[in-house]
């Protein structure tokens, strides 16, 4: 694209050229960009009182930097004018006092603003994390998390910068501006008149420049977003993208993107820039406009002094700057509002159901667990249908097919991720809908096939599944999960800290970790996905050698695709897009030699071949 063509319409990238935007659209945005910073204030009011500070040092400030050119003016028509020099000292010492208090009131508003500002992103972005931690697993399932870090990371500093700027400079600019036209208007209302004449024009360029920056702040901020997504997502398969020598599709796609967001913040702040610009050019000429009235009338009448015509001239710079800042500010303040609009979103996402008012704490379970005729689905499309199956406590129960079949969603229901939607799932005889949702999850552990760690100790990461273990009764989970051999070998012992993810310890020994973290749980009840996966055999055997202790009289529900480590399950289910084809042990199933026959017949043969 041309610099003449971007010139022209620097919304082409997004196919949206300013004439398409209706009047409705119009109207919406000016309404929802109220509604937004109505609600940022709702957090900024929680300060009332050193807001209160704020605006009495604003209402100093202001009167200091009126009262000084005033004080200016005046000794020119006595000391100069006139040549009447006695007082002339007083009048320092006063100028010295009022530029003092001026300092100390700016220094004030600033450092009290400073805190309001703080404290007011530290309420947002812990609404913000704690709002993450009440929606749903599927709204994360939909999301790229790097998107969702930059909300609660560069929106909310973005937010967090405007305040510090914004707050002040717009108390401070109406103020000036108010007492700026009242001195004004006392000392000349035409020398006023003549000053005030640029407003007309000032609005209207105003206006066209922020009718364009507006909508490119919120682009601006909504590309950053997926730039950070995007980033996340390469950084964090960077193994896959190297195994297939893709670095160059990812590094295109990266530049397509951040062209982009290079393209939308260069037009928000290219126009944006355009604004002072445009203020210096009319208070130039504001000041010419002074001059050459202010002289004729202080030549040819009485109205006027030279005095005058000085301190009209700092006025006028007074008159201009607040209403200069202003519209600088109302840009940056649009930028906040595109970056709150963004965190606003996340808070109002509907969280997940809340318990039923008549949910029951569940203190202890024996783990039986009953689906009569469960059916489950999103929108319209049907995941589970009429589903049926019983796990007795301390049976294990494994589900088998193909990618798609319903298994994940099972789990899910399990654990209240989802609610069923017909049918009914029971857990000791009490319906899943009746217990709390914590309630049961404490009751309950999960080794996936994504072990995940956290950035710190080996000992916190096991100790993650009961915060209140002994550093005995970690070694003996980790003893248990067959991980203590491995864990003494490594330099720091159980004080060694992981990197992201774990990274720096093998995969095998990552999951040996979660399962270490699964013991120190003590849950009747434990699902077990695909977590020997991807793991060589020794360490396979380890795994599974531990995994069986860990089952030993709990309640154990197993996503399998390898056959071979589920022969002992006291139940198999096997599904077929949301339907149980057929249930039994292993035997039973061989004996049928139907779809699971063919399956493990399938999977023997290639392990034999291989």
């Amino acid at each position: 694209m041309s610099i003449k063509q971007q010139l022209k319409d620097p919304f082409q990238y997004e196919k949206i050229p300013l004439e398409s935007i209706s009047e409705e659209q119009t109207k919406k945005r000016a309404k929802d960009t109220y509604g937004t910073v109505k609600r940022i204030w709702s957090y900024l009011a929680r300060e009332k009182a050193r807001l209160w500070l704020v605006v009495f040092m604003v209402l100093i400030s202001s009167a200091m930097s009126l009262l000084g050119p005033f004080m200016v003016g005046r000794a020119i028509d006595r000391f100069i004018v006139d040549k009447e020099l006695s007082g002339i000292g007083v009048l320092i010492i006063g100028l010295i006092v009022v530029y003092i208090f001026h300092s100390v009131s700016i220094f004030l508003q600033s450092y009290w603003m400073i805190g309001i500002a703080q404290n007011t992103v530290y309420d947002l972005r812990s609404e913000l994390f704690h709002k993450f931690h009440r929606l749903p697993i599927a709204y994360f399932d939909k999301r790229q998390h790097g998107e969702l870090m930059s909300r609660i990371t560069n929106d909310i500093d973005n937010v967090n910068n405007t305040l510090n700027q914004s707050v002040i400079q717009v108390f401070s600019s109406i103020l000036t501006l108010i007492g700026t036209v009242g001195v004004m208007l006392y000392l000349s209302p035409l020398l006023t008149l003549v000053t005030m004449s640029i407003i007309p024009v000032m609005f209207i360029a105003t206006k066209w420049i922020t009718k364009r920056t507006g909508p490119l702040y919120k682009l601006q901020q909504k590309r950053l977003g997926e730039l950070n997504g995007y980033v996340e997502e390469t950084i964090a398969g960077q193994h896959v993208v190297k195994t297939y020598s893709q670095e160059e599709l990812v590094i295109s796609e990266f530049e397509m993107k951040n062209k982009d967001l290079n393209h939308s913040g260069f037009w928000a702040l290219t126009l944006a820039g355009f604004i002072p610009k445009v203020m210096n050019m009319l208070n130039f000429l504001s000041f010419g406009m002074i001059a050459l009235v202010g002289g004729i009338l202080a030549i040819n009448t009485t109205l006027v002094t030279v005095g005058v015509i000085v301190i009209f001239t700092e006025y006028a710079r007074q008159f201009t700057r607040p209403l200069n800042e202003l519209s600088n500010q109302f840009n940056l303040l649009l930028s906040a509002v595109a970056g709150a609009e963004r965190v606003f979103n996340v808070i109002d996402e509907a969280e997940e159901e809340l318990d039923e008012e008549l949910a029951i704490e569940l203190h202890e379970t024996k783990g039986h667990f009953k689906f009569e005729n469960v059916t489950f689905g999103y929108e319209d499309d049907v995941i589970l249908d009429n589903i049926s199956f019983e796990a007795k406590p301390g049976q294990s129960v494994a589900f088998v097919g193909h990618t798609g079949a319903g298994k994940t969603t099972i789990i899910n229901l399990i654990s209240r991720f989802y609610n069923y939607d017909g049918g009914s799932i029971t857990l000791d005889g009490i319906n899943l809908k009746e217990i709390k949702r914590s309630s049961l999850r404490a009751h309950m552990a999960f080794v996936l096939q994504d072990s995940f760690l956290f950035h710190n100790t080996i000992r916190e990461n096991i100790r993650y599944g009961r915060l209140n273990a002994t550093d005995d009764e970690v070694i003996e989970a980790a003893k248990k999960a067959n991980a203590h051999e491995f864990i003494e070998q490594l330099p720091d012992g159980y004080d060694t800290i992981l990197d992201q993810d774990g990274s720096g310890i093998s995969q095998g020994q990552k999951q040996l970790l979660t399962i270490a973290r699964a013991f120190i749980a003590e849950p009747t009840i434990l699902i077990l996905d695909e977590a020997t996966s991807n793991i060589d055999t020794i360490t396979e055997l380890k795994i599974q050698e531990a995994l069986k202790q860990l089952m030993e009289g709990r309640t154990s529900f197993i996503i399998a695709h390898r056959l071979n480590t589920i022969q002992e399950a006291d139940q198999i289910v096997m599904l077929e897009h949301g339907h149980i084809l057929e249930k039994g042990n292993h035997e039973e199933l061989l004996d049928l030699e139907r779809n699971y026959y063919n399956l493990y017949k399938g999977q023997l043969k290639e392990v034999v071949g291989s």
